[in-house]
């Protein structure tokens, strides 16, 4: 595997990110089509399918964000953990989530300063992991 940096950090699963929203959205197109055209018998059924393309389109959203949120509360206490090994101190409350998944791309020996920086000037995630010198790669979130 590639060494990650600030360019290549991204992580795309193209048959989820392109090819299930696309299905999706074909999927949802073809069923509202498949309403308007359907004739007084089949109004029932034809409901039922643009109501299950829904269904299926808030469980993959859904899916994703909760995966996400459960990835975040990880990082959050792997974060606070790392911090609290190098300082003896929780991380600083001020700091959001973003800042903090941004902060475990650095290195543990700029990881305390940066910590400090990002609390005191409320940097951007983006401009914490442009300060980063020492990448530290996370080749477990999806």
């Amino acid at each position: 595997m590639q060494n990650q940096n600030l360019k290549n950090h991204s992580r795309f699963v193209p048959l989820y990110h392109y090819v299930t929203y696309a299905l999706l959205l074909l999927v949802l197109i073809g069923s509202i089509i498949n309403l308007c055209n359907s004739a007084k018998e089949n109004l029932y059924s034809a409901s039922l399918l643009v109501v299950l393309t829904f269904a299926t389109i808030l469980v993959t959203f859904f899916a994703r964000s909760f995966a996400l949120k459960a990835q975040d509360r990880a990082i959050r206490a792997e974060e606070n953990f790392r911090h609290y090994i190098a300082t003896g101190q929780q991380l600083d409350n001020r700091l959001t989530m973003p800042q903090i998944i941004a902060l475990r791309f650095a290195g543990d020996a700029e990881f305390v300063a940066l910590v400090k920086k990002a609390a005191n000037e409320s940097m951007s995630a983006k401009d914490i992991k442009t300060s980063i010198q020492n990448w530290k790669g996370d080749y477990n979130r999806v």
